[in-house]
């Protein structure tokens, strides 16, 4: 297994649900982090806790990620305070759910946006760095959403079928760089973008969690360098 102490990760949408849980295990093991998001309260906070209790050195950059411009902008910055990045995990996300003609097209085409061409473009931006390293990790987050439409989901399910699309290219464009390209396909985990979409949550006990969730990507950016998952699926055992 690899050791991950001294590595560098950059991490959008760190303030909160998967993302930050991610972010806290990842400092655990020594990891500098990198983290873009909107919230700069919340990353501001984030950096500070992780940097006092773990001594790594944490940073952040605040961006909307569907903004191309500002994508870019944040990932310079953060490479430019870190120096490199060993480790990319598009997290960013957001969903809302209505039939295709209920749901109005700003808002379907906003999920899009941010789902995928956040995704896009702050991949496109980082990966330049990764590859001149000759190594390096990128986790994207789709859902099993991205593997299984269901009604009322268009916008959502269409964005995380085209990350596992954006995913699949990519891992075979850089795997002879020796840079690994993993999906993950959670199901429904607890968090607030799970709530404020409406979706039942259920006992907590028994409902995955965002820490279940970063306990995978974990696991797999500790793989050896000569293998790598492909795509990871993680369900609730027993949901309500």
């Amino acid at each position: 297994m690899q050791q991950l102490k001294n590595k560098t990760a950059f991490i959008t949408g760190a303030n909160k649900g998967i993302g930050k849980a991610t972010a806290i295990k990842l400092a655990k093991e020594g990891v500098n982090l990198g983290f873009i998001g909107r919230n700069e309260a919340e990353l501001k906070t984030l950096c500070h806790e992780l940097e006092k209790e773990y001594g790594i050195k944490a940073v952040y950059a605040t961006a909307d990620v569907s903004v191309k411009e500002e994508a870019e902008a944040a990932a310079e910055s953060l490479i430019a305070s870190l120096g490199k990045v060993d480790i990319l995990v598009n997290n960013a996300g957001i969903a809302s759910f209505g039939t295709l003609l209920e749901m109005d097209p700003e808002e379907w085409e906003r999920i899009i946006r941010v789902n995928l061409m956040g995704t896009y473009y702050v991949t496109r931006k980082i990966l330049p760095a990764i590859l001149e390293q000759n190594e390096g990790s990128i986790i994207n987050v789709s859902s099993t959403a991205g593997e299984k439409g269901f009604a009322t989901g268009s916008a959502y399910c269409a964005s995380k079928f085209a990350v596992l699309g954006l995913t699949e290219s990519l891992m075979q464009e850089v795997r002879k760089s020796n840079v690994r390209v993993t999906a993950i396909t959670p199901s429904t985990v607890a968090t607030d973008l799970a709530v404020n979409a409406g979706l039942k949550i259920g006992d907590e006990d028994r409902m995955m969690q965002p820490e279940d969730v970063s306990e995978l990507i974990i696991s797999i950016l500790k793989m050896p360098q000569r293998v790598f998952i492909k795509t990871a699926g993680i369900w609730t055992t027993n949901p309500q």
